[in-house]
């Protein structure tokens, strides 16, 4: 049997007007009993049916399919489109031309997703912007005007404001740096100077510049047994240092009394160093792993503020490494620690 499917307007006209033509020559030839009237009927009307069947579709059908075309490409037609429209696509079949739109509506249908992800994440964004500025602001707001109401008068107090104001002030600094920081990483603006050097010396100077905060919870650091062989990565070792400084800084932060910060480094396929910074704190739980290098994006709210820090640290560090074509990843369960690693080209002669 004949598909019809797949047939173009020329072919499916041909085939409806010889539907026809058979059918009336047919009964032509039944009432006459003549083949030279049946046979010059089929001619015809397959004729006279044709030309009208072709005409309706390119004039009608056709031309609303070129309009609909128009529309997908939402463009002013050019001199090449319309040798598209006149001559390519009247070959295509219907169900070519519906497997078109069906692409073009996919399409839409994805970058409103998009967008509405977008949107969404926008709206967070900004929400937890303006969170994270109002705590300090307000704190600051709250003892300026206690000192002006007559607490300067008291040396101790007055003191103890203008402390508290300073660490709020310098905090408000950290964040527009973390956030002008980030917004260079994110344009394209930050160069990379890259060079060859050992990844464990950068962890080594990393560990001994934040020991001091490592004190109270008499947290100690240590490479891993069996990485202390010297590998050399090629990556801007300023950048580095900051991602090591904050995936460092974390750990000590959430990390358990007593507890240990180990760093490991591997090398994968001899083109790449695996970098790897492993606390024994208190984890973080499934759900939040996919989204914990967004901007702000806190897994405990309340508990983390607490911490301190400007909730931008981790996705500086996720910026950093893209920016070196490279990957970074998180894996953790909660109570028995976090481990967080990113890659490193090796070294480059």
């Amino acid at each position: 049997m004949l598909n019809t499917q797949n047939l173009t307007p020329k072919q499916l006209s041909a085939f409806t007007a010889l539907v026809i033509a058979l059918s009336i020559a047919l009964g032509i030839f039944f009432i006459t009993s003549s083949w030279k009237y049946g046979i010059g009927s089929l001619v015809l009307v397959f004729s006279g049916s044709y030309f009208l069947i072709q005409f309706t579709l390119e004039k009608f059908i056709y031309r609303k399919i070129k309009l609909i075309y128009k529309f997908i490409h939402q463009t002013k037609t050019t001199r090449k489109e319309e040798v598209y429209f006149k001559y390519i696509l009247p070959k295509k079949s219907i169900d070519e031309v519906r497997e078109d739109v069906e692409r073009w509506g996919n399409r839409q249908t994805e970058e409103i997703e998009l967008l509405r992800k977008n949107e969404e994440f926008r709206k967070e964004f900004l929400q937890n912007l303006s969170h994270e500025f109002k705590t300090p602001i307000f704190a600051i707001q709250g003892y300026v005007d206690t000192l002006l109401n007559g607490a300067m008068d008291d040396t101790k107090v007055s003191k103890r404001f203008l402390e508290n104001t300073e660490r709020n002030v310098e905090r408000l600094v950290n964040l527009v740096n973390d956030l002008d920081e980030i917004s260079k990483l994110e344009r394209g603006e930050q160069l990379l100077l890259k060079q060859n050097f050992v990844i464990q010396e950068l962890i080594r100077e990393v560990f001994e510049s934040l020991s001091i905060n490592m004190q109270d919870k008499n947290m100690r650091t240590t490479i891993k047994k069996g990485c202390e062989y010297p590998a050399v990565v090629f990556a801007d070792k300023e950048k580095i240092r900051m991602v090591l400084l904050n995936l460092v800084e974390n750990a000590s932060k959430y990390g358990k009394q007593n507890g240990t910060i180990t760093a490991s480094v591997y090398s994968t396929d001899g083109r790449h160093v695996l970098v790897e910074i492993t606390d024994d704190g208190i984890g973080i739980e499934e759900e939040h792993l996919q989204r914990i290098f967004e901007r702000f994006y806190r897994t405990d709210s309340a508990r983390s503020r607490d911490k301190g820090g400007t909730g931008l640290g981790l996705a500086i560090c996720k910026h950093i490494i893209e920016a070196h074509e490279q990957a970074i990843h998180v894996r953790s369960t909660p109570d028995v620690g976090t481990s967080i690693g990113f890659t490193l080209e090796a070294r480059k002669d």
